[in-house]
């Protein structure tokens, strides 16, 4: 079965909590669809999604939370990604405030530099006011759910149990498997980009509505995760995130290196020995207050 989601004040919320209330229970292996807002509650360039609460709304515009019958917390949750259709429109911004990266390229000052996108989802391209087109790869920044502790958590940094990974791999055709931390799963998602690069270097990507999110959502038995992972019809992917992008990079590889494990059958340090030759760690982002960095191991490295 798949619930279509109104647009509307009851479905939208902008921080996550395990006190939020459901907007929606489905049975494992139903599918949802929406639109959804841009990561900063714009309707259209300028304009903003209204009423919000400025303390409870600071985050990003994310459609749920969706309850799934029957998950429990431990349980491993399966968001397959059907569909991801852009607006017509996104935006890119750099500089003018600072960060560390920004201080570092001495782009902390002066004015915020604005590009705006006209997109055509037919043609898969996006145009700015120059002229310049990229190729479109639209996907989801927020998959995830709330933190097993009650209160308010802020959108903007990833978690273990997902969130705002920002991975331009997670197109339509991949699958998400992330740790369930809270009786019912909770599951939220929103945050459209129509085009990201590793690291999303500005703080920002192509942000955009999304006129379309489909997503599958299913309780996953046979698989248990501690951190998010992927399966992409090219790659499996493991992600880690931390502060210290070290950090990241090891939870990342360590995932990997479980995945192996499991999927070629191999032992820990021959799984680590494959990984240094086949397996390439990229940063996912480094913009989200924690740094996220992604572990891909193509479906073709390795032939047996």
């Amino acid at each position: 079965m798949t619930h279509e989601i109104p647009l509307e004040r009851r479905t939208l919320h902008g921080h996550f909590s395990r006190d939020l209330a459901p907007i929606l229970t489905i049975e494992s292996g139903d599918a949802v669809a929406f639109s959804c807002l841009d990561s900063g509650w714009n309707v259209a360039p300028g304009e903003k999604f209204e009423p919000r609460d400025e303390e409870l709304d600071d985050g990003h515009a994310l459609i749920g939370p969706i309850e799934v019958r029957g998950a429990r917390a431990g349980q491993t949750l399966a968001v397959r990604i059907d569909e991801v259709r852009v607006g017509g429109w996104g935006a890119t911004i750099a500089g003018g405030w600072p960060t560390p990266l920004n201080d570092r390229l001495r782009l902390s000052d002066g004015e915020t530099h604005l590009l705006r996108w006209s997109l055509d989802a037919e043609a898969g391209v996006g145009r700015d006011p120059q002229g310049r087109e990229v190729d479109l790869r639209p996907f989801p920044g927020v998959l995830g759910m709330p933190p097993p502790e009650s209160g308010v958590h802020p959108t903007a940094p990833p978690r273990r149990w997902g969130g705002n990974i920002d991975c331009t791999e997670l197109v339509a055709g991949t699958t998400v498997f992330l740790p369930i931390p809270v009786d019912g799963a909770l599951f939220s998602a929103g945050d459209g980009h129509a085009r990201q690069g590793d690291g999303e270097v500005s703080q920002t990507a192509i942000e955009c509505p999304l006129d379309r999110l489909e997503l599958t959502l299913s309780l996953e038995d046979r698989l248990e995760v501690k951190t998010p992972i992927a399966w992409t019809p090219d790659a499996w992917l493991t992600f880690g995130f931390d502060e210290d992008l070290d950090e990241a990079a090891a939870v990342a590889t360590d995932a990997m290196l479980e995945l192996m494990e499991r999927e070629l059958e191999v032992e820990r340090v021959d799984a680590l020995a494959l990984a240094s030759v086949v397996v390439d760690l990229r940063v996912t982002q480094l913009v989200n207050g924690v740094k996220g960095v992604h572990a891909v191991l193509r479906h073709d490295a390795i032939r047996i």
